[in-house]
């Protein structure tokens, strides 16, 4: 059964996540976009948004440093398991209730707004109820064990299961014994990826990054006199009829 689970499952979410961009691109590039409803609701998207994506990035980039870098590399450099300890407990808290607060905005607002309600497929529900089971998951872990509770070190077993998986060594008996929060926002992870290619969430592949180094638009005014223009048909016979 473990086997089944940490490494058969993985293996086939990771499949479905690139076979599915695949797909979704060759068969769907005029629904490769955000589906924003900006134009319907603006007020509380203002809010919600920012709070969401700056939370995701943030936690992104502490799962990356959390299951990416092996505990050898960080006492390497100087950081002792307590300072790295605090500082991701604490930097995890802190993204993750931005997240939790974008998510319940984003959310309610295609509740509470009716237009926006409209314009919701059911893809968008099934996204919306994956993100908040994930958030839930990490969020107990983070704060129920780590923060209140009496702490797990997921460096030594879920970071090094991870890395496995993508250096075609998975080692299963590593998650056995790992607590049940741990393994289902594990498990949570990899199934996510795998609903990934069939959401909006496929814009993040698409980000306008070429705004970055692109040239100016350059304006310029029409010098001399405006050129007026050349008078419709429905004008000349006005004319010709008074």
């Amino acid at each position: 059964m473990s086997t089944f689970v940490w490494i058969v499952v993985p293996y086939a979410c990771l499949a479905v996540f690139v076979l599915g961009h695949v797909w979704r691109w060759r068969h769907d590039q005029f629904g490769w976009t955000t589906h924003t409803s900006q134009l319907l609701e603006s007020r509380i998207l203002r809010l919600g948004s920012p709070l969401f994506h700056l939370g995701a990035f943030g936690v992104i980039a502490g799962h990356a440093m959390g299951l990416l870098v092996p505990a050898s590399v960080t006492a390497k450099i100087g950081i002792s398991e307590h300072v790295y300890h605090a500082t991701a407990v604490w930097g995890g808290t802190v993204t993750g209730v931005m997240l939790v607060a974008g998510l319940v905005l984003l959310i309610a607002r295609r509740f509470v707004n009716r237009r926006v309600r409209r314009v919701t497929t059911t893809m968008d529900k099934v996204l919306y109820a994956a993100l908040a089971a994930m958030v839930v998951l990490g969020m107990t872990a983070t704060v129920g064990t780590n923060l209140l509770g009496e702490g797990y070190d997921y460096r030594e077993t879920i970071a090094v299961w991870f890395r496995g998986v993508f250096w075609f060594s998975p080692e299963p008996h590593l998650m056995t014994g790992a607590p049940l929060v741990y393994q289902l926002h594990a498990i949570g992870g990899f199934l996510f990826l795998a609903l990934w290619p069939f959401t909006r969430l496929v814009h993040v592949w698409s980000a306008p990054l070429a705004y970055l180094w692109r040239p100016y638009v350059v304006y310029r005014g029409r010098r001399g006199k405006p050129v007026t223009p050349a008078p419709t048909p429905a004008a000349v016979r006005d004319r010709a009829l008074r």
